[in-house]
């Protein structure tokens, strides 16, 4: 039905463009600008009468169209993202720089049971300790927390501009196995180092609410898709 209201429009538009194409002959790049301008303009109005919503340029020409998701999570997702890489990659510059220095102080060094470089430095800054078991410490495959950090968030902030159940999913399953970690990782912080770490603190933070984040973009799919199957 929709697309008789677009082809109804497609053809008053050209008769309108045939009559209004003296209008902008003065050039023919300037004519053809305002006449596909004219053209669009008018079926944008036509959809909007018949359907009673506003449509959009995007909506129309592509099903991964950004329609269903508020701006809000874009930008608490970029928000959230960037704090997230900010603080993997200056965790990864601490501990590094701890690593060729020891007597490097970083600027999260408050005290002896306030440090993040200690907690960095630590079994439990690689591979969450866990890799260790299986490898090597000095193994590739044993790499810094941070590093998976930067990789976690990275893809966050890239499945994030996705607007597809199986993108959703994605970004769901990786936030909970995130909230796991931290989870774990606090355990560590309080019970076996008996520090507190600001920064890892601050990106536990991050993850709970990125995964609040993405339990949203997932039930707002799940309820669009429900009301595209009643109609």
């Amino acid at each position: 039905m929709l697309s008789n209201v677009f082809l109804l429009g497609g053809s008053l538009a050209k008769k309108i463009d045939h009559t209004h194409r003296s209008l902008y002959s003065t050039t023919n790049c300037k004519g053809r600008h305002f006449s596909l301008v004219y053209k669009i303009g008018f079926l944008l109005i036509i959809s909007n009468s018949y359907t009673g919503k506003t449509l959009t340029l995007t909506a129309m020409s592509s099903s991964n169209s950004t329609a269903g998701v508020p701006k809000w999570e874009y930008r608490a997702r970029f928000l959230l993202c960037f704090l997230g890489l900010v603080l993997s990659i200056y965790a990864l510059h601490v501990e590094l720089s701890r690593e060729r220095n020891p007597e490097y102080r970083a600027m999260c060094d408050l005290g002896d049971s306030v440090s993040c470089s200690k907690v960095f430095t630590s079994r439990w800054g690689r591979g969450f300790g866990l890799v260790q078991i299986f490898t090597s410490k000095d193994s590739v495959l044993n790499q810094p927390n941070s590093v998976l950090g930067i990789i976690f968030y990275t893809l966050q902030l890239g499945l994030g501009q996705l607007v597809s159940s199986r993108a959703a999913f994605f970004l769901v399953m990786s936030s909970w196995v995130s909230v796991a970690g931290s989870l774990y990782l606090a355990a560590i912080l309080a019970f076996v180092l008996g520090d507190f770490c600001m920064v890892c603190v601050s990106t536990y933070i991050v993850n709970f609410a990125l995964l609040y984040t993405n339990l949203k973009r997932r039930t707002g799919l799940e309820g669009q898709v429900k009301i595209e199957k009643n109609e």
